[in-house]
């Protein structure tokens, strides 16, 4: 049976979860018009996993018409479930909605959810706003290793220069896998200063990291 916006429109309206979780993968082979009609059904059905698999969708999809997604992505930031949350502030990320902006920042400070903070504070560097960098320079005192890599992996992609010196502090920070993510975002950052410190970082004695800082070097 072929695959209709007609009959995505039916599965979607099922009473059975399977159906309802086929028919939004269903929607990635519509066209984007017909697909972003539907997937409007999708981001309020009753089951959290519809909507955070809806919500996922908007990243592509809200291309067709992103006043309307900014819409709902705003409401999405609000849902009872943290994973739809999340999957939200990542979709206005991926469609750089810079609109939503103070959302996302007035979430950040609200949830205990870290999921949600991850989320948002990674969905920040691809949202390029500059408004993001005192909430990016906070979330780098977190406790939390994972929030401190999201901050630098962000603070690399907004590509402002005022990250250099923060992320120099964390060049030697005794956990590998940060000084990795720093050399990565340094690499974004064609500074002297971040020159130096990637030179710095070619020389730890863990290989990822050297490799990751070598390669930073080469395209500079």
């Amino acid at each position: 049976m072929s695959i209709t916006p007609e009959s995505v429109g039916e599965l979607l309206q099922s009473p059975n979860l399977g159906d309802r979780l086929q028919a939004v993968n269903q929607i990635r082979t519509l066209a984007p018009a017909d697909g972003f009609a539907l997937i409007q059904h999708a981001v309020t059905d009753a089951n959290p996993r519809i909507r955070y698999a809806a919500v996922s969708q908007l990243s592509s999809l809200g291309q067709h018409d992103q006043s309307r997604t900014i819409e709902i992505l705003r409401q999405s930031l609000h849902d009872p479930e943290p994973d739809v949350q999340a999957a939200a502030a990542d979709s206005i990320g991926a469609l750089q909605l810079t609109d939503a902006f103070e959302d996302l920042e007035q979430l950040y400070r609200s949830t205990s959810e870290w999921l949600v903070q991850f989320s948002i504070l990674a969905a920040l560097g691809e949202l390029g706003d500059s408004r993001s960098f005192p909430l990016l320079e906070e979330a780098l005192q977190s406790p939390n290793e994972l929030m401190q890599m999201a901050a630098i992996g962000s603070l690399g992609e907004l590509g402002d220069e005022r990250a250099v010196q923060l992320l120099i502090h964390q060049a030697t920070n005794p956990d590998w896998q940060i000084r990795h993510r720093v050399a990565q975002a340094l690499s974004r950052l064609g500074t002297p200063e971040a020159k130096a410190t990637l030179q710095q970082l070619a020389q730890d004695e863990i290989e990822p990291v050297a490799e990751e800082a070598k390669a930073g070097l080469s395209n500079q």
